[in-house]
């Protein structure tokens, strides 16, 4: 399942679709979601009173019927801007790293030998492990998808 997808918990219902008028009244109210992509409807909220910051009904804004909190919904823009901070974290991080880390350092490596600053001569050895692990990761993915497309080949015969 996708970080985008709702899916209602065990103590939540899914809302029915007859509670909000089809948007096309020519089109039957079975083949809205078909026409939308699928999309969940949503049931139309209730008016709020500018006053009171309550809805006609009584109930206030932060909280949903019943007086629980309203369920935040996961988007996948959300997710991703998630990532973006926690990556230029992680990058603020690293440069922070290698410029505490400017000692030079004596690197040999099957024969060649060379100075460089200690934070990047860590940071190299870094990236190069995770270059190595992707195309094991990579490798192996691809090995796995040959051995499924010959299995799906062989079914069809």
């Amino acid at each position: 399942m996708s970080a985008g997808q709702y899916t209602p918990g065990p103590d939540r219902l899914p809302e029915r679709e007859a509670t909000t008028p089809p948007a096309n009244p020519a089109q039957p109210s079975g083949d809205r979601a078909a026409s939308l992509g699928g999309a969940p409807s949503y049931p139309a909220r209730e008016p709020r009173t500018p006053a009171t910051g309550t809805s006609a009904a009584g109930t206030s804004a932060t909280t949903a019927p019943g007086g629980a909190t309203p369920e935040r919904k996961v988007t996948r823009a959300g997710v991703i801007w998630a990532a973006v901070v926690a990556a230029l974290a992680l990058l603020i991080l690293l440069i922070v790293f290698i410029l505490q880390n400017q000692e030079q350092a004596l690197v040999k490596f099957l024969g060649f030998e060379g100075s460089v600053p200690l934070g990047m001569a860590l940071f190299i050895a870094a990236v190069t492990g995770g270059v190595l692990v992707a195309v094991a990761g990579g490798a192996r993915i691809l090995q796995l998808r040959s051995n499924a497309h010959r299995a799906r080949v062989r079914q069809r015969k």
